[in-house]
Order: structure tokens, then sequence, then C-alpha cells
């Protein structure tokens, strides 16, 4: 009786530490869903835990006219302070961009804290590149969407410069990704009110004639080089500076 009762717990013990080393399993995230950045181990991505916190904090000292969300090609910037400061300098600009972020990741950083107390005067928003593996068109211009209403919701004085998904790959075509990301283009164009929500596409002065892209401009086919950043800051300084205004 005694060697049964013990061949039983044995069993039971061996179900618990195989439980244990079973990785947590990380729900499927909607891109309109507000969620935070999880890791393989199922728990919050460090990086995204402390950008969030310094994010927070930087809006909570309020001195911010001028905000960047996005993923890692806004983060970028930071790699690019003198195209930066001689650029947008004069605007108290600050960088809200995080590495591998997707719609829903800035969803949920706008919803928590980033977008407290701080009362810019625009707003740059340019994201949705790492949807457009996984998610659908639709479903992506969804979670743009969502953000855009958010922001309007909190920063109601603050005008938007909506960007178009900048274009990625080498070739045109074939180019699933390229072609997904002109559907959701297409559809958040759609947002621009005129007054509050202004779009801008300025992704073909990244583009070579025939349509490809220059690893001079973005040497991964994704991410820009200081030259791409130029181009970033020439196409879109006329327009932020009649935001500011």
């Amino acid at each position: 009786m005694k060697m049964k009762c013990l061949s039983a717990f044995l069993v039971l013990c061996l179900v618990d530490f195989l439980h244990a080393q079973e990785k947590p399993v990380v729900a499927p995230q909607s891109p309109d869903v507000a969620a935070e950045k999880f890791g393989a181990d199922g728990k919050v991505n460090p990086g995204f835990a402390s950008s969030h916190e310094k994010f927070v904090k930087i809006a909570k000292e309020g001195t911010a006219e001028l905000v960047f969300l996005g993923d890692s090609i806004t983060a970028g910037w930071g790699r690019q302070q003198p195209i930066w400061d001689k650029a947008f300098g004069a605007y108290k600009p600050a960088n809200f961009g995080i590495g591998g972020d997707r719609t829903q990741h800035v969803l949920w950083r706008i919803k928590n804290g980033e977008l407290d107390v701080i009362k810019p005067k625009a707003i740059v928003l340019m994201i949705g590149t790492n949807n457009s593996a996984a998610d659908s068109a639709e479903g992506i211009a969804k979670g743009i969407t969502a953000i855009v209403e958010t922001i309007r919701s909190k920063q109601p004085q603050a005008k938007l410069l909506l960007l178009a998904v900048f274009p990625r790959g080498e070739k045109p075509s074939p180019n699933t990704q390229r072609d997904k990301l002109k559907e959701v283009n297409a559809t958040i164009a759609k947002l621009d009110d005129g007054k509050h929500i202004h779009f801008l596409d300025i992704g073909e002065k990244f583009l070579q004639p025939d349509g490809s892209i220059s690893k001079e401009i973005m040497p991964d086919f994704l991410h820009l080089s200081p030259a791409g950043y130029q181009i970033w800051a020439d196409a879109i300084s006329d327009k932020l500076a009649a935001l500011m205004k």
C-alpha cells in the first residue's frame, strides 16, 4: 500500500515538473486591441517596458511640443541626432519609437501614460510595417485607426501628421508585404479630415525610378540610412512647420 502511494506521489511530482518546464503560451494579438509586447517566455519584453517607462516620464515633464510615435524606424532617429536637431530641434521634440512595435503595442502605450500630461502641438505617427507579415491589410488599418482615434481623444488640441507606412523590400514585385501596405495606406488616407488629421505619403521619395529600394537609402530594405532620414526630414518639413504654428 505504501509503495502504491509512493508511486502515485512520484507520478504527481513528475507531472508538476513537466508542467513547470512548459513555456507559457502567448496568445495571438489583434492589431486593433491594445496589448503589451511579450517575449517567447510569456513575460513582457524588458526593452519595451523600460522604453515605455522612459516615455511616460518624458510625457509627465510636459515640455515636448512635438511627438514622434512608431517602431524601430522612428526609434532610429536616435542615431541621427544632427539631422534630428536641425529639422526638429526648434519644436522641442520627443521620440517615442520602440523597435519591433506593432499597432497594438503603440495603442497600449498611448493608453497607458505616453500621452498624459504632455500637450504637444503636433504628433507624427508612422506604424504598421511590423504587422505586415502576419495581419491582414484590413486588420492593420483598423489598428492604425484605433491609434488615431485614441490620439484625438487624449490630445484634441494636437495636429496629427499621419504618415503612410513606408515601402519595404528591395523589388516592387513580387512583394506581398509592400502590396499589403499599399492597401493599408489607401484605407488610412481616408482618415485625413483636413483639420486635425493630415495624411501624407512620402513613400515614393525612398524609391528608385523602377520602384526598387537602394541600399544607400535602406541598407536592409526596411530601416533607413542617414540619407534616408534626411529624405524623411526634408519631405515633412513644410507640412510640419504649418502644423506647428
